[in-house]
């Protein structure tokens, strides 16, 4: 232990700090002989055998908020909560006594004039063999055995060092932090506002510097005052923007209106010179003549008024027979008489007796019916229908009353029978829709313009020039009633 306290004092620069860290050493290892507690934090570490195992000085760093908060008592019968007994406080206070009197009796002879020479260490013998052996080195000898005794210090001896030698004084705390934001780069714009212009007068110039317009009214204040702009500026620039939008809205209405026009004179242009060309290819082919062609109209019109009429006939007749016969008549109705049991759909016809579908027995298909042996490319989920068409119709289609009463009224329907739809709001001049028929025979007028004549007389040249073209009217005539029939 003294060993380690003079090689200590040995390695410090200053005598007065190492004699003070010795003087600490010795203390720190008698605390940790006898295991006394500590009043405050040592700046070495020792271990048992009170040799120094790191030289730092630690710190107790309180930096969270559950440092402050004192520590709550979990359990009152902890026996590190207990006092000690009396036993135990013997003990300890011997143990402090004796350490007391031994630091204060060392203290006490170190500060006496005349003390007794230290007790000396026990001599060491060290065996020394040097790395180069010959008889030229070392007097022949291979080895030597050397004994280390230590030195005997005189105690008349006055001290080698100073001790009244002022310690250089160590850092001061540092500093309370200021709670700022970090420093950031300013930008051009900071630095332009922060820049004061020099003050350049407007009257004299003793050394005739041509100053910039700009730096010479900076400095008059000009721009330091709030301009403040009439309203009536935004008013006139809002009515020149709507002016320019009006005229550029009439232009372009112009425009189509041209366009529009040019577009209808074009139009006009193309039939006249299509109805030319058609009087051409008729006046060579040759047509019948327009009493015939309306004969032919006439008898076609009657035919279909006779079909209607027997459609409605046949529709009254429903609307009067019986319930049962009525629908009797309309399941019957468009119905196929050769093939009366339709394959693969269910049979609509009701029955009090539980029924099943005989195709379900006797089958070979189960739950992998749809896989088709494994293949994935085939596509047979819904190779038959569900149901019926018509069923599905009536279930599906059938629309919902009340749904739109909120948006049209209550008298919807009311108003949607009597309006009369399909027909234009603007009739043409001359046609008169109330008229159902005519009352006695087709009134003929005569004809103003002669086409009559004029397509006589083409019949009768194209008959002459071209007499393989008399199937042509035939042609047109059958073309003209199966437009008329569809």
């Amino acid at each position: 232990q003294s060993r380690q306290i003079e090689l200590l004092t040995e390695s410090f620069s200053y005598p007065s700090i190492c004699h003070r860290l010795a003087q600490s050493l010795k203390f720190a290892c008698h605390e940790s002989a006898l295991n006394l507690p500590a009043s405050k934090p040592s700046p070495f570490l020792f271990n048992l055998q009170c040799s120094l195992v790191i030289f730092f000085i630690f710190q107790v760093i309180y930096s969270k908020y559950t440092d402050l908060v004192p520590k709550e008592v979990m359990n009152v019968d902890d026996p590190e909560l207990q006092r000690p007994d009396e036993e135990a406080v013997k003990e300890l206070t011997e143990k402090t006594r004796v350490a007391l009197e031994k630091s204060v009796s060392q203290k006490i002879a170190a500060a006496m004039p005349v003390r007794a020479a230290d007790k000396l260490a026990p001599a060491q013998y060290i065996r020394y063999t040097p790395s180069q052996q010959g008889v030229a080195f070392n007097s022949g000898a291979k080895q030597r055995v050397i004994r280390m005794v230590e030195m005997q210090k005189d105690p008349m001896e006055p001290p080698r060092f100073k001790i009244n030698k002022k310690i250089p004084r160590g850092p001061p705390s540092p500093p309370a932090p200021v709670m700022h934001s970090p420093s950031r780069k300013m930008t051009v714009k900071e630095q332009q506002e922060w820049k004061i212009p020099p003050c350049i007068s407007n009257w004299k110039n003793a050394k005739g510097y041509t100053i910039p317009l700009d730096k010479r009214l900076a400095a008059d204040g000009r721009g330091l005052q709030t301009v403040h702009i009439n309203e009536n500026f935004a008013k006139l620039a809002e009515a020149l923007y709507i002016a320019d939008r009006k005229a550029r809205e009439a232009v372009e209405m112009r425009a189509q209106v041209e366009r529009k026009m040019a577009q209808k004179e074009k139009e006009k242009h193309e039939e006249k010179l299509r109805e030319m060309a058609q009087k051409a290819r008729e006046r060579r082919a040759g047509i019948k003549t327009h009493m015939e062609k309306e004969d032919g109209e006439v008898r076609e019109r009657d035919e279909i008024r006779h079909d209607r009429r027997k459609e409605r006939q046949h529709d009254r007749n429903l609307s009067r027979a019986a319930p049962d016969k009525r629908s009797k008549l309309q399941r019957n109705e468009n119905r196929d008489i050769s093939e009366v049991i339709a394959l693969g759909v269910p049979n609509p016809r009701t029955s009090n007796e539980i029924q099943y579908d005989q195709r379900l027995f006797n089958q070979n298909k189960g739950m992998d019916s749809g896989f088709a042996g494994g293949e994935d490319e085939i596509y047979n989920v819904y190779d038959q229908p569900w149901r019926s068409g018509k069923d599905m119709a009536q279930n599906i289609y059938r629309p919902s009353k009340n749904v739109d009463k909120d948006m049209y009224g209550d008298d919807l329907e009311t108003r949607i029978k009597s309006t009369n739809r399909f027909v234009p709001d603007k009739e043409f001049s001359g046609s008169d829709r109330r008229q159902r028929g005519r009352e006695g025979p087709v009134q003929f007028e005569e004809d103003p313009f002669g086409l009559d004549k004029f397509l006589e007389e083409a019949k009768q040249h194209g008959g002459s020039k071209r007499p393989s073209d008399s199937n042509r009217p035939k042609e047109h005539d059958h073309e003209g009633k199966k437009r008329r029939k569809e």
